[in-house]
């Protein structure tokens, strides 16, 4: 994995604090594979966990637990963080498989 500059760091950081831009992040990271939880946790610590957290009317503990990969937060708590973005977490069919009927 290529490393990262400080100056690369500061500049993502404060590109994230932008709604637009953390948007397309979050899109961007998952058409890439990488983990929603890591891909909120950058964005929400470059806004800020206090400003996210009272934003979403969320304690900031509740937070940071929903944002680690070791605990697995519900659809709705995902949703919920994801709402300011204009974003919720779906599933939508592949075009490759057809539906088929329910036995």
């Amino acid at each position: 994995m290529a490393r990262r500059t400080k100056d690369w760091n500061e500049g993502l950081a404060k590109d994230l604090k932008n709604s637009q831009f953390a948007r397309e992040f979050l899109l961007a990271a998952i058409d890439e594979g990488i983990s929603l939880q890591l891909a909120l946790g950058k964005v929400i610590r470059a806004i800020g966990v206090k400003e996210f957290a009272a934003k979403i009317g969320m304690e900031s503990p509740n937070l940071l637990r929903a944002i680690n990969p070791r605990h697995n937060p519900t659809q709705a708590t995902i949703n919920r963080l994801l709402n300011p973005f204009g974003l919720k977490l779906s599933l939508a069919p592949i075009d490759k498989f057809k539906r088929s009927h329910a036995a």
